[in-house]
């Protein structure tokens, strides 16, 4: 191979795009397959389930998801009576997000089975492992937010 071509599988980008796709497909197995939920909807319903009251901006930045999924994910969300909203009293036009009743029960019910997964997942890994991936993706991350974007710098 030259050394200007891209060795796709080597890249690391890449690598763990598809790691990230294939686990949440996997995972999305599990809340698609009993209450016909994407995997923008469960993100949504983890993140409030998490940080209720957050607006549908908030969801986006805390999940790193993109404005018109999470849209989408809300009004769908909001017709299955998975999710609730309400306008902050300051700023009508900022909504206020939380997990109904219904969307609380389901959320309850998901968690364990996906905390069960990841349990397993990890099992290949011993405890140092597992410190040292937390410690890396810590800073991979860290530093992906600090370079600028490639060819910009």
């Amino acid at each position: 191979m030259k050394h200007d071509e891209l060795d796709l599988e080597a890249f690391l980008p890449y690598r763990l795009s598809v790691l990230s796709n294939t686990i949440s497909t996997r995972l999305a197995e599990a809340y698609g397959n009993r209450y016909g939920m994407t995997i923008s909807d469960w993100r949504v319903m983890a993140i409030l389930g998490r940080c209720p009251g957050s607006s549908a901006a908030e969801v986006a930045r805390k999940g790193a998801m993109d404005k018109v999924a999470v849209s989408r994910a809300v009004s769908r969300l909001l017709d299955a009576g998975r999710i609730r909203r309400r306008f902050a009293d300051a700023d009508r036009r900022r909504s206020i997000l939380e997990l109904s009743a219904e969307g609380r029960r389901i959320y309850r019910g998901i968690t364990p089975v996906l905390l069960a997964y990841e349990t397993r997942l990890l099992e290949s890994l011993d405890v140092t492992e597992r410190r040292r991936l937390d410690g890396i993706l810590d800073r991979l991350y860290e530093r992906a937010r600090e370079l600028p974007a490639p060819g910009l710098e």
